[in-house]
């Protein structure tokens, strides 16, 4: 009898042992996920402390990039721990957050497949003050909406394709649902906080969405700060676009070869507006409405990279370089009246592989190397002319 209870003893301890172990491989898998913050994540990035309180990180532009990245990869992350049915313990996202000080106050769902799109955090008074973080450091908002991209994952991927394709063919993404979402989480936090204290950002599609809800608030008089990695440039309107600018500069090439009196005047004239109005009708979005009102304040930040055919568009010239100017306004001017229209960080590290020049992990390493854009880009003053006051005869009503 006695034999036997030890027997029992024994291999319970034996079952325990292998039970146990099975828990360490688990923990070991999750802490060696490549997804996990302290695997993946910024290795020179600290998080905030009391010495913030005399000199806040959040000053520093790479520190500030570094982070509002972080938030970026956390929606991502989230989708993924949605999809994988990841329980509290095992969940991937809120360390990369948590780092910083901040917390996850919403979600924004896409109501047709429930996928998590985006997410607003807000920094979190009561994790700072368990640090001796007294007050909220310069810089650092109140509140980030930030925004994924594009999911190559069964339950997502349709949604999220459909965008992509509705930008390419449109190059607007205020058709869909996510736009709308977006919006209206976005002038929420900003009501509650104030626009100043408010930061928008995404990366790739959601970088997309990003910029037209930021540019959707701006015409409304609210400038919130914006932060846009890898966002697209590559559309067939854009394509109609370039191929109605040659067609216009043929036909002014042919009318200086022409005899200059009042009739071929008068005729060309008619044929320049006649041209106009048969770009608008094929491309109406490339045409800017009434609704600017003189908005000259929304600068947005963004990162790109020219091995990125989808980003690669933003640094194409809009003119000679001016290089006399002050390198903190170097970027994107409006042509009419040398405003800054955006700030272009572009990534200097040569030729690289797409997903790697694509991908949100580049801009957070070690190894980052950026350099402010030393021309005009034509596609920004495109994206957001229509924040900026052009003559009556350029505007018309027309849908973006």
């Amino acid at each position: 009898m006695q034999s036997n209870q030890l027997t029992t003893k024994k291999r319970g301890r034996e079952d325990c042992k292998m039970e146990n172990h099975g828990t360490d491989e688990i923990m070991a898998e999750e802490e060696g996920h490549p997804y996990a913050f302290h695997v993946s994540g910024p290795r020179n990035v600290a998080s905030p402390n009391w010495r913030d309180l005399i000199n806040s990180s959040w000053k520093n532009e790479n520190y500030k990039r570094t982070v509002i990245a972080c938030f970026i990869q956390a929606v991502y992350l989230l989708e993924l721990d949605r999809q994988e049915n990841r329980t509290e313990e095992s969940v991937l996202a809120p360390m990369w957050w948590m780092r910083f000080k901040y917390k996850l106050t919403q979600t924004l769902v896409d109501e047709r497949d429930g996928s998590i799109f985006g997410a607003v955090l807000e920094w979190d008074r009561t994790a700072a003050l368990a640090d001796m973080i007294l007050v909220r450091p310069s810089g650092a908002p109140k509140a980030v909406l930030a925004l994924r991209g594009t999911l190559l994952k069964g339950p997502t991927i349709r949604r999220d394709i459909e965008d992509d394709l509705r930008f390419l063919a449109w190059e607007s993404l205020k058709g869909s649902v996510r736009f709308k979402v977006a919006l209206e989480a976005l002038k929420s936090v900003a009501e509650s906080y104030g626009s100043s204290n408010v930061c928008i950002a995404g990366h790739s599609l959601g970088a997309g969405f990003a910029l037209q809800v930021g540019k959707a608030l701006a015409k409304e008089g609210i400038y919130v700060e914006a932060h846009l990695f890898n966002p697209p440039s590559i559309s067939i309107a854009m394509s109609l676009r370039n191929i109605g600018e040659k067609a216009g500069f043929a036909w002014k090439k042919l009318k200086s070869m022409l005899p200059s009196n009042c009739e071929s005047q008068a005729t060309d004239n008619v044929g320049d507006e006649t041209s106009r109005v048969g770009l608008r009708n094929w491309v109406p979005n490339f045409f800017t409405d009434k609704t600017s009102i003189g908005l000259k304040k929304w600068v947005p930040h963004l990162y790109v990279n020219n091995s990125d055919y989808i980003c690669c568009s933003y640094t194409d010239p809009d003119g000679p370089e001016d290089k006399n100017a002050n390198k903190e306004n170097l970027g994107c001017t409006n042509a009419t009246n040398g405003q800054v229209a955006a700030k272009l960080f572009v990534m200097s590290k040569g030729k690289q592989k797409f997903l790697e020049a694509h991908g949100l992990e580049q801009w957070w390493s070690d190894d980052v190397q950026l350099k402010m854009a030393l021309h005009n880009s034509k596609l920004i003053s495109r994206q957001l002319k229509s924040l900026y006051s052009l003559p009556a005869s350029q505007t018309t009503q027309v849908p973006q």
